[in-house]
């Protein structure tokens, strides 16, 4: 029966198998604040972390599930873990992001969230396809 829980100090050497962004020294940060989860099956096949943009909203900043196990509704079960916590919270905007040339836009747009932005960056090494901005209301 797959489950979610915030990510433990334990899940290190799975978060880093999936998450190639998340600085080292922030894993630990990330577990103190509680903007880390992990989805479990018998064994850790999925995550997601968040952070606050402008300090006040929060921002899925990677949801990833592992090859083989993706199609089978555990992003939306992260998705919606994420969501109730952060409506319990008190708050009711959220945001996350993909790039343009992603199929993830198709998911969260499915879950409801709504384009409200993107950006490009032209900068020698970080050049990408247009990063799109999503948003959510859930209040």
């Amino acid at each position: 029966m797959p489950s979610v829980r915030h990510a433990l100090p334990a899940d290190r050497d799975f978060w880093f198998s999936l998450d190639r962004h998340l600085p080292g020294d922030l894993f630990e940060q990330k577990i103190l604040l509680r903007q880390a989860y992990v989805l479990t099956l018998d064994a850790p096949v999925g995550l997601l972390r968040y952070h606050l943009f402008w300090d006040s909203i929060p921002f899925c900043s990677l949801l990833y599930i592992q090859e083989g196990y993706r199609g089978r509704g555990f992003g939306r079960m992260l998705m919606d873990f994420w969501e109730t916590e952060m409506r319990e919270a008190g708050h009711d905007l959220l945001l996350t992001s993909t790039q343009s040339d992603e199929e993830a836009q198709h998911f969260y747009r499915a879950l409801g969230y709504r384009d409200c932005g993107a950006f490009i960056l032209p900068f020698p090494g970080y050049e990408q396809s247009a990063e799109l901005i999503l948003g959510r209301k859930i209040k």
